[in-house]
């Protein structure tokens, strides 16, 4: 069984031109035409934090929400919200608070499909290493649902090296980097990682760049399609 995982910072949907532009965002993940999307920076940053997209909207493309609110208004934990094909069963959904000064999160979900469960975590991490370091080992060991095939993906802000590997931080998990995604309209950094268990093997990585991801957000949207192993 093949499943695409992509993940997109969305920036709050303002894109290279500074316009909020939310349709353009729904257009990028319609092309993306993933399985499951782990969204980043889905609510306004102030106030009410406002969700940015419209949910009817995130169902005529064919997805469900699976995420906890930050605020009544909103749509993501810390701006953090997956979204899931219909079709695949949304069976648990868990929230996490990372280690941080400014406000950052992670979610978790349990899915069916197909007849097998896998967890699936979206996350954003902390601009600062050493924090960030403390995240990432909170989410690895919060995700690895016993026996589940897992993975996480989303904005690591991992611009120097790989995290994990001879750092220790991610045994029993395979780091994907599918290439640079930051800025959008001139990549040079790999922001944006997906990470698997053992269960999967990759068949295929890469960043989404059409004309309408350089100009939707600061970030391109990258995507990893996935085998889970029969046993």
């Amino acid at each position: 069984m093949q499943l695409t995982f992509a993940s997109y910072n969305i920036h709050k949907g303002v894109g290279a031109d500074r316009r909020r532009d939310p349709d353009r965002i729904i257009e990028v993940i319609r092309e993306l035409d993933a399985d499951v999307v782990a969204l980043q920076e889905v609510d306004e940053r102030f106030g009410t934090r406002r969700a940015v997209l419209d949910p009817d909207a995130l169902t005529e493309a064919g997805y469900q929400v699976a995420s906890k609110r930050t605020k009544p208004a909103s749509m993501g934990w810390h701006g953090n919200a997956l979204l899931v094909r219909e079709g695949i069963e949304i069976i648990d959904i868990d929230a996490h608070d990372l280690p941080q000064v400014e406000p950052r999160g992670a979610v978790r979900s349990t899915l069916r499909t197909k007849g097998r469960d896998i967890c699936v975590t979206g996350m954003h991490l902390d601009l600062s290493g050493l924090r960030r370091k403390r995240q990432f080992a909170h989410v690895c060991n919060a995700s690895r649902a016993p026996g589940l095939p897992a993975v996480m993906l989303g904005d690591c802000n991992e611009w120097l090296k790989p995290f994990g590997g001879s750092r220790g931080l991610a045994a029993h998990w395979e780091m994907v980097e599918p290439g640079r995604s930051f800025p959008s309209q001139r990549p040079m950094l790999s922001l944006d990682r997906v990470v698997h268990t053992s269960h999967w093997t990759l068949d295929e990585a890469d960043v989404h760049k059409s004309a309408t991801a350089r100009r939707a957000s600061d970030h391109l949207p990258i995507y990893a399609k996935l085998s889970l192993h029969d046993s």
